[in-house]
């Protein structure tokens, strides 16, 4: 009978939500007075909340209480890609590309054609790349603060999502305590919600994770990794020192914890300390891409791991691709050694810097938490401001960002926006900006 009367309150509440009688931003009763009014124990009204949230109708806030969401919004919104209409402004996701781009993808293909082993691409290759290509990438790694990368270490994967799927399915086990940060990047959470691994978030201090809250984290739990974006947080933009890089390592040497370094945007931090990778080879697994330095569609990455680890990994990417295109692997490690690469990676650095500048510009007045040659801005709200609203009514006019949820790890997200700065030109971005700054 209490199961039977559960069930049709959260039907009563779901029906009312979805006709729009509970509108969007409603702040409905505490759970106490849920409970009395309706007859019910404290434990089945917080049942009930929490299986409309479960559904995506409300949202239960710390210290707030619980909202009804604006059902206008897509479900995945900030994580699933899109399809944008035309006439829509993407700030959700970044393509950054430079003017010229799509004639170096010709020239270089004509290029390819044109040489001799063009043949060979057209078979499988080595499950962890070829010999040419990890070399190339070792070499790329070497300017990039990782002096000591050998071309045995690297597998080249489908971009650095296939690399992270790869070192969780090759490395973790369902159930497995993974330690991220209170906002981490979304394609993490699906990757843990997919392989059933139990996400733990650190609060965030200045300038990277609470390491005191981490160390404590450790105690209370059986820590098997540690995700960390230690050069270019996704989406809070920080970048961690080399003192605070160390106490990460000595805290996960100490605990036994793997590290997985995300570096996916580590590009744009030119003058970062010396990667987790360097500092702490043993324990730590790399992961990075070219997608965002030279372009998303092309999904080259690699990943930089212990030998000890090298078969596991090597195995997990034949089960998910067999081995990463060739004809593309060849194209981009030619780019890594003829320079292109790093030119490029100059190129967008001074984008975003003045994409950034036009935040500053457009922006002014509002908290803007960011780094100042990244390609996104993250914009925490008022008290009175909420998120989903905010982003409804910038969806109505066609411009599409993200909220803090995709990106939370904890029960339930800040009232924030975050937005990604690299998809379109920079008249665009003004104008999506003007209309943000109205909406905020």
């Amino acid at each position: 009978m209490a199961d039977a009367r559960y069930k049709q309150i959260v039907d009563e509440f779901a029906a009312q939500i979805r006709a729009g009688h509970l509108p969007a931003g409603t702040r409905l009763p505490t759970h106490r007075k849920l409970a009395a009014q309706h007859g019910l124990a404290l434990v089945t009204a917080t049942r009930v909340y929490a299986e409309l949230q479960d559904m995506g109708l409300v949202s239960g806030e710390a210290g707030r209480g619980t909202f009804v969401k604006d059902l206008s919004l897509p479900l995945g919104q900030g994580v699933d890609y899109p399809t944008v209409p035309d006439g829509h402004t993407d700030l959700n996701f970044n393509n950054p590309t430079t003017p010229g781009q799509a004639e170096l993808l010709r020239s270089a293909l004509r290029q390819l054609a044109s040489e001799g082993d063009l043949e060979s691409l057209l078979h499988y290759q080595p499950h962890a790349g070829r010999t040419r290509d990890r070399a190339a990438v070792a070499e790329y790694l070497k300017r990039r603060g990782l002096p000591h990368v050998q071309p045995s270490q690297v597998l080249m994967t489908d971009g650095a999502q296939h690399g992270l799927a790869v070192t969780a399915m090759a490395l973790l086990q369902p159930g497995d305590v993974v330690a991220v940060d209170a906002l981490t990047y979304p394609g993490f959470k699906l990757l843990a919600q997919t392989l059933h691994l139990e996400l733990l978030p650190i609060p965030a201090a200045r300038n990277g994770p609470d390491l005191d809250a981490l160390e404590s984290l450790c105690q209370r739990r059986r820590v098997r990794a540690i995700y960390a974006m230690p050069s270019l947080h996704n989406p809070l933009g920080w970048v961690m020192g080399l003192r605070r890089r160390q106490e990460l390592i000595t805290i996960a040497r100490k605990h036994g914890a793997l590290l997985i370094e995300d570096a996916a945007y580590a590009y744009l931090a030119n003058d970062a300390a010396p990667p987790l990778a360097a500092l702490a080879p043993e324990i730590t697994v790399y992961v990075n891409g070219l997608s965002k330095s030279i372009a998303t569609g092309l999904r080259v990455g690699f990943i930089v791991a212990p030998e000890a680890h090298q078969a596991a990994l090597e195995r997990c990417i034949r089960a998910t691709t067999w081995n990463t295109s060739g004809v593309m692997t060849a194209l981009v490690c030619r780019w890594l050694e003829d320079g292109t690469v790093d030119r490029l990676e100059v190129e967008k650095r001074a984008d975003a810097s003045a994409r950034q500048s036009l935040v500053t510009q457009m922006l002014a007045g509002h908290r803007l938490i960011r780094h100042p040659a990244s390609y996104f801005v993250w914009i925490p709200l008022g008290e009175d401001v909420r998120a989903d609203l905010v982003a409804s009514d910038l969806l109505r006019q066609r411009i599409s960002v993200s909220t803090a949820l995709p990106y939370a790890t904890t029960p339930s997200a800040p009232h924030a926006l975050r937005l990604a700065l690299g998809s379109v030109s920079m008249e665009r971005l003004e104008e999506a900006l003007k209309a943000v700054r109205r909406a905020i």
